[in-house]
């Protein structure tokens, strides 16, 4: 469709907003200056609303597209004068469209790559001409307007969309859709981008669109990367300190950074549900896409991938963004750090720069962050655009879990709430949806005489709940055993650093079997990435009650690490691997004690032994289980003193078993992963309320699955 016969269609349209076809003209120049370049070219239409008219606003669909925008420019290659972004009520259904057909449409050649995202509500519209039955459609800025008494929604098929990004004229193109389409009648917990659904009736011009769209040809398989894959599932909005961003666009950003482009797409998403459901989601990604295990090179073009490839794989955790006068100080965009790491990511962290010159964090603000180049002889090399890698991550000792009040509470009851939870130490509250936390504390909906603890994502934790009228203090009261697992989970997630980690480990989960062990997920640090791992796949992570099961650990690096395993399962009960000594004696008037796991240079184990006395079998109910590797070149000295406070009997013996007090465990784990590091009298200017954890030293992998 030609640019001067669509700007013609919405002639009518554009004057009710004010403006005159010249005046669309001119505003559309400033996007599309860069007709001229030679193929291949990388473009792409990034799309984010969070302001819409007598709807109540979202918080991080404008950071969405922040986000994509520098993934794109620092990890793909893209141009800034090829990216056209649309935000607010620029994003209007003809706008969108237009920028799509001239933007996309008229520029793409057989050879580019381009990228669509669209941040914002969705919804379910019932079309009164149509007898198909309610149908998706993403809402643009410009919701809806009265006509001759009627309602005439501005919304955007995603039929149409689907249609549009098939009718470009290259098979690599991705779409990414952070919205969801199916509103429930109440929400707990964090923002959802979805409207109810209406009947309405969609705009004549946009029926006529599809009309056209549906006799054209169509050579395009676009790969649709939806934040949700079944239907009724929310898409939700995170809140972090300083700024809020859609969950899905974040965990896949943020993946991107660290891991692009050794993987298939699907094991990207496998990466973004676990880092979803750490931040409180049960959402679960989904791929849309006839093309066979696709994978993130798509976006990139032959001469950038194999330049990529030949170089080796270089995860980033952020980049130079702006340098001021003075040469020593730059301003870091730090997108590539996992999202529960960042809110704690302390001063004095440093980051290193390919040029092995090290970034001192002196400040930080959200995403954002200034440092100093710690030799000023080496100032000169600064760029702008340079990729930095984490190389001394610096936490708090002082970490609360937080806890947010629902605003469904009565006020005497966050009052009561507030009390109660001030009597437990590392425990602070907040009121939901005002700054960041970790869990919700609310009523339940199905009986709102019960008081209970829920995710961030209105999921109840079980074994919290109050009985029917007990009282908020007395229900806060019973949480003490939960909230110590909670603290100690959120301190142990952040160890957390498959990206950064400066050792070369491998570890596989797997389900043994008469006749070889099944993969079921896959973990390992950037350096042990090989060109020759780009196709591989792995199953999706369900696991069969009774299973027998092992992880394989691979020890790549030139030495010897020590292993420690701590997790939760469905019930969120703790958990840990147990290295009974065989040496010790085992009577009931005497407690077993436990062994370092050490994995030599270049040895490979399984995690437990596979002899009978210690198999691990997968039982009970259908759960979901989240384990945490943590690997340290030095002993887990605190950690396993910790471990041995408790008293076991011989008959809890088994490899993995309830971990009874594991905050206490948490603490001596980030402990030890401190003095590992060895890097005091390096970082003076560090206060002794920090732990200070060296990459070289540590690596963390983070492993969910699901048992059916």
């Amino acid at each position: 469709m030609e640019r001067r016969t669509f700007l013609h269609r919405i002639g009518s349209i554009l004057a009710v907003l004010g403006l005159t076809e010249a005046e669309w003209l001119t505003l559309g120049n400033r996007y599309y200056q860069a007709l001229a370049e030679p193929s291949p070219r990388k473009l792409a239409l990034l799309i984010g609303i969070n302001q819409y008219p007598k709807i109540p606003d979202l918080s991080g669909c404008l950071t969405d597209v922040e986000l994509q925008k520098e993934l794109l420019i620092h990890r793909f290659g893209f141009q800034g004068s090829d990216i056209l972004t649309l935000t607010e009520e620029e994003a209007s259904r003809e706008f969108i469209e237009a920028a799509f057909l001239d933007h996309l449409g008229k520029q793409a050649k057989p050879s580019d790559v381009v990228v669509f995202h669209f941040s914002g509500y969705g919804s379910r519209v019932k079309l009164e001409t149509s007898p198909d039955p309610m149908q998706n459609a993403l809402v643009a800025a410009n919701v809806s307007r009265k006509s001759q008494d009627e309602k005439i929604v501005n919304y955007i098929l995603e039929e149409t969309l689907l249609l549009l990004l098939r009718s470009l004229p290259t098979d690599r193109v991705t779409a990414v859709l952070d919205t969801s389409y199916y509103a429930p009648s109440t929400v707990l917990g964090l923002k959802i981008r979805a409207l109810q659904e209406t009947v309405a009736k969609l705009a004549a011009e946009e029926l006529d669109f599809l009309k056209q769209l549906k006799i054209q040809k169509l050579p395009s398989t676009p790969i649709v990367l939806a934040a949700t894959s079944e239907p009724k599932q929310p898409a939700r909005e995170g809140l972090f300190p300083g700024f809020s961003a859609g969950l899905f666009t974040y965990a896949l950003t943020q993946y991107l950074w660290e891991f692009t482009p050794a993987t298939t797409i699907q094991v990207a998403l496998s990466h973004v549900e676990n880092s979803l459901s750490k931040l409180g989601s049960k959402q679960q990604p989904a791929l849309l896409s006839n093309q066979k295990n696709p994978d993130v090179t798509s976006l990139l073009p032959n001469e950038v991938k194999n330049q990529l490839l030949a170089d080796g794989i270089i995860g980033a955790q952020g980049v130079v963004s702006a340098i001021e006068e003075d040469g020593k100080t730059v301003h870091l965009w730090l997108a590539g750090l996992p999202p529960q790491v960042l809110p704690y990511y302390g001063v004095n962290s440093r980051l290193t720069l390919a040029t092995t010159e090290q970034l001192v964090l002196r400040s930080r603000t959200g995403l954002t962050a200034k440092a100093q180049i710690s030799k000023i002889e080496g100032a000169n090399s600064l760029q702008v655009g340079q990729l930095v890698q984490e190389a001394v991550r610096v936490l708090p000792r002082n970490i609360n879990l937080t806890i947010a009040l629902d605003t469904g509470l009565e006020r005497i009851e966050r009052v009561d709430a507030t009390s109660a939870f001030a009597g437990f130490s590392h425990v602070s509250t907040v009121v939901a949806g005002e700054k960041p936390a970790d869990c919700l504390f609310a009523k339940q909906q199905e009986m709102p005489s019960h008081y209970g603890l829920f995710s961030l994502g209105g999921e109840l934790i079980p074994n919290t709940t109050g009985e029917v009228g007990e009282a908020v203090k007395l229900t806060v009261q019973k949480l003490a055993p939960k909230l110590s697992i909670l603290l100690a989970a959120k301190l142990w997630r952040l160890t957390e650093n498959q990206g950064s980690s400066g050792l070369a480990l491998k570890a596989t989960l797997e389900m043994i079997s008469e006749i070889s062990p099944r993969v079921v997920m896959q973990r390992q640090t950037a350096r042990t990435f090989k060109t020759d791992s780009i196709k591989k796949s792995l199953p999706t992570p369900v696991v069969p009650v009774g299973s027998r099961m092992q992880y394989r650990v691979e020890n790549q690096s030139d030495r010897s690490v020590y292993l420690i395993l701590l997790g939760l399962n469905n019930n969120h009960t703790a958990i840990t691997f147990y290295s009974w000594n065989p040496q010790e004696p085992n009577t009931a008037d005497t407690k077993p004690l436990l062994k370092q796991v050490v994995i030599a240079p270049g040895e490979t184990i399984t995690l437990p032994q596979t002899d009978a006395a210690s198999e691990w079998v997968i039982s009970g109910l259908a759960s979901e289980c989240e384990q945490q590797l943590i690997f340290s070149t030095a002993p887990f000295s605190a950690t396993l003193a910790a471990l041995n406070t408790t008293k076991y009997s011989p008959d809890e013996e088994q490899p993995i078993g309830p971990l009874l007090n594991p905050l206490d465990v948490a603490q001596a784990l980030l402990q030890d992963l401190h003095n590992a590091s060895a890097l005091k009298t390096e970082m003076n200017g560090t206060t002794a309320d920090s732990y200070i954890l060296a990459v070289n030293n540590w690596a963390s992998f983070s492993f969910s699955f699901q048992v059916v």
